[in-house]
């Protein structure tokens, strides 16, 4: 697979938001559970477009097709979010400094979906679960939570129309404290 990087070095991927009726979201943790839990995510390849990628990722992450989901809708833009600098593989070329991504929500069409998590010769999870919709920002390594929060309120319209679920108190000190520290980590850089 050949990244899109663009021009200032972000990697082009898709953010998948796989929820179900009741509201809750699709959370994996990552293989080995030592970087934590997130969304489906993956980068796209050379030549694909965002809905390509989706339904790539999406089989290969969780073993879903596009048979078994509804797509509801997807960020206006992409969200961007740069890699703290331990992160960067400098060797690489073109160097990757972050990754830009187009987020896209989707409903899963039973409750009973299974999931197959070794899809791919290289799984990205070893476990998965339901979670409450804004709970996925807490459990998301550091430097991904503020592009989290900007995803799910700008898709929390179209996950609830009759009014998305009140964001907890704590959301929006995670983001504020997270922001910090990455400026923080961007003045050593």
């Amino acid at each position: 697979m050949i990244d899109q990087i663009d021009s200032e070095g972000f990697r082009a991927n898709v953010g998948i938001v796989l929820m179900r009726d009741s509201g809750e979201v699709f959370l994996g943790r990552r293989v080995g559970g030592g970087r934590g839990w997130q969304f489906p995510q993956g980068g796209m390849s050379e030549g694909e477009d965002p809905e390509q990628a989706l339904f790539r990722e999406l089989h290969e992450e969780t073993g879903l097709t596009g048979g078994d989901v509804t797509v509801l809708g997807r960020t206006e833009d992409w969200l961007r979010y740069r890699l703290p600098a331990r992160y960067i593989r400098r060797n690489r070329h073109p160097l990757c400094i972050g990754q830009k991504q187009r987020w896209f929500l989707l409903r899963v069409k039973r409750e009973d979906v299974r999931f197959e998590l070794g899809a791919s010769s290289a799984p990205e999870f070893d476990e998965w679960r339901w979670t409450s919709y804004w709970e996925p920002v807490r459990e998301v390594i550091y430097f991904k939570r503020e592009v989290y929060v900007r995803a799910l309120k700008e898709l929390a319209p179209i996950a609830f129309p009759q009014g998305p679920p009140a964001a907890p108190p704590w959301l929006e000190r995670l983001a504020t404290s997270d922001e910090h520290a990455a400026s923080s980590a961007r003045e050593l850089d």
